[in-house]
């Protein structure tokens, strides 16, 4: 046998053979760094690709919550402005009355149906007694004035007492807050015409308030209660979500401050 034949029928394997202990060498005096750095290279425009898609995806994610933040941001404005504009057509409605619609600019947790500030103060001609009413009924009175702010004093304040009547049978008695969005009403009749959804209002013989502003309906009734009968009111206005009110002054503010 030839040495052309030989090489005819054993060349490939030998170039193999040579290629594996060549490769074989080249790992082993660079500890493998060449096979990565060809690896490196070969699966570079792969590498490219998945974190050019890992980038779209992380950019689609922050622009949905922006759209998100601005969908929140445009509902809130939006239930602003159906507030403000049911306060407007109510003084609108009361063209003789001169009513100061201010924001509400802080309120404590602490004092959540305590308390609230408004954005308008003694500049704004508000002074202390004022009336406040919110979007459907009467929400308190101010306490507290300096320039530009003034404090509230809610109906739903545990400290509150507002004479209050039914505006069906005209009984009477007095609201004590509670702490929510429910007052509780005592009356001085021991036997009084009342039912749930009656309407109940600031009483005549009040003497802070004038009569008949409109304060909440009633929920329910419990007449054997000692040692008067009592019924839960709800109050009209969201007192635990309040944005906007007017501001009205009262005409009862010389007199002795009382129930």
């Amino acid at each position: 046998m030839n040495t052309r034949s030989w090489w005819n029928r054993h060349g490939s394997q030998l170039t193999l053979l040579g290629l594996a202990v060549a490769t074989a060498w080249l790992v082993r005096q660079t500890q493998g760094a060449a096979l990565f750095e060809i690896y490196y290279w070969v699966s570079r425009p792969f590498q490219q690709s998945s974190e050019q898609l890992v980038t779209v995806q992380e950019q689609a994610k922050v622009l949905n919550a922006r759209i998100e933040e601005l969908e929140a941001k445009v509902k809130d404005l939006d239930s602003q402005n159906q507030n403000l504009q049911k306060l407007l057509g109510y003084v609108s409605s009361k063209p003789n009355d001169k009513g100061v619609v201010a924001p509400v600019i802080a309120r404590s947790a602490e004092h959540w149906w305590q308390q609230v500030t408004l954005g308008r103060g003694s500049k704004s001609g508000i002074k202390a007694d004022d009336l406040v009413m919110g979007p459907g009924g009467f929400v308190g009175r101010i306490v507290s004035v300096t320039p530009h702010t003034s404090q509230v004093l809610l109906l739903s304040d545990p400290t509150s007492r507002v004479g209050v009547a039914v505006s069906r049978t005209r009984q009477m008695g007095y609201l004590k807050g509670q702490g929510s969005n429910e007052g509780v009403m005592e009356f001085f009749d021991n036997v009084p015409k009342v039912k749930p959804d009656d309407v109940v209002v600031t009483s005549a013989f009040s003497q802070i308030f004038p009569a008949g502003w409109p304060v909440g309906k009633v929920v329910s009734v419990d007449i054997n209660k000692a040692p008067a009968p009592e019924a839960v009111i709800e109050f009209f206005v969201p007192l635990g979500s309040l944005e906007w009110v007017v501001v009205y002054p009262n005409p009862k503010s010389t007199q002795k401050v009382g129930n």
